[in-house]
């Protein structure tokens, strides 16, 4: 599965995982947001039923928690077929992938994420799977050994990335179907802010949800996971209905800012203009001085820094924008010497 834990949210409980599967729309007419994405589905969908067919290989790209697993299992329920699900890191060896597809029943939806980060021989046994809906299973080795076909039935492959470049032309090129999902936008997070609240049985006012979705980042998984923690705040330290003033106080509790960035975020941020003057200063030595992971910093805190234009990526190194200085309430140092 496709799940970021932010440092708003990294441990997640048993009660987490359960409501953001109860949350998780069933089929495409409950789902919010995306609609060119979900027009373009809806149709394929709908040729591959009339025509009596598996629908064609699908890949879906896009940061995390835009509902890349959830469109994969619309997708299963809308064509009313089982769904197997496994992750790229989980395949490193031909025959793993080899096992899975030969379980496959006809009309299957295999939902591979993170499909970027599976093994080359996996990849070059997926092309002849997603073509020819067959494999070839090597036995024994060196000069003496056989490959023998295995036919497996007709099914449909779901494939999610959040580093498309990554993959290779040719696996590319096999998918029918190519989506890019988009971030959100506050009225839509609104929205989906509002069903949530409904489905956990939250009683949130309309600024409430209106001053959530807007430090949601444009993402709905973290649209939901501030909603749960905000119904924590009023629960023990209010009436119980998240108002604006109780959805503000929670937020702040949580240190999520009025744009949305949590400690992490501010942490590199503040590092880069008040450690290093600004940059350029390269990833590792920036997840040094903010105790993180690089892969954590450039994964989680830096896209979403960059998209706000409080940074930069450049050849040397990350550089902060005059932006980032004035959101932490610093002058920026002269631009001839920030950007050189």
């Amino acid at each position: 599965m496709d799940i970021e834990h932010s440092p708003l949210d990294p441990d997640p409980t048993e009660d987490d995982v359960a409501a953001e599967a109860a949350l998780r729309p069933a089929d495409l007419d409950q789902f919010v947001g995306q609609p060119r994405v979900v027009s373009q589905l809806g149709l394929l969908l709908d040729a591959a039923r009339q025509r009596g067919s598996v629908p064609d290989h699908v890949l879906l790209s896009g940061p995390p928690g835009l509902g890349k697993t959830t469109l994969a299992m619309i997708i299963a329920h809308e064509m009313s077929a089982p769904l197997r699900v496994s992750s790229g890191p989980a395949i490193q060896h031909a025959g793993d992938l080899a096992a899975i597809l030969s379980g496959l029943t006809e009309g299957e939806v295999f939902f591979l994420d993170e499909i970027h980060r599976m093994s080359r021989p996996a990849e070059e046994m997926l092309y002849l799977a997603m073509e020819d809906f067959r494999v070839d299973v090597v036995v024994g080795k060196g000069p003496g050994a056989t490959a023998i076909p295995l036919e497996i039935p007709p099914f449909t492959l779901v494939g999610a990335t959040t580093r498309v470049g990554l993959l290779p032309g040719p696996l590319r090129d096999r998918f029918g179907f190519t989506a890019q999902l988009d971030y959100y936008d506050d009225a839509t997070l609104t929205r989906i802010v509002a069903r949530s609240a409904v489905v956990l049985n939250i009683d949130v006012v309309p600024g409430a949800a209106e001053l959530i979705a807007s430090r949601s980042r444009g993402t709905p998984r973290i649209a939901n996971r501030l909603l749960r923690r905000v119904r924590d705040f009023a629960q023990v330290r209010g009436s119980g209905v998240v108002t604006l003033e109780a959805a503000a106080a929670g937020l702040d509790l949580f240190e999520v800012d009025p744009l949305g960035l949590d400690r992490l975020d501010r942490a590199v941020l503040e590092a880069i203009c008040v450690k290093f003057g600004g940059g350029p200063v390269g990833l590792s030595t920036l997840a040094i001085a903010v105790g993180e992971e690089a892969e954590t910093v450039a994964e989680v805190a830096e896209p979403f820094l960059v998209r706000l234009g409080f940074i930069m990526r450049t050849a040397r190194g990350r550089v902060a924008t005059p932006a980032g200085f004035a959101h932490i309430g610093l002058s920026a140092p002269n631009p001839q010497t920030l950007f050189v």
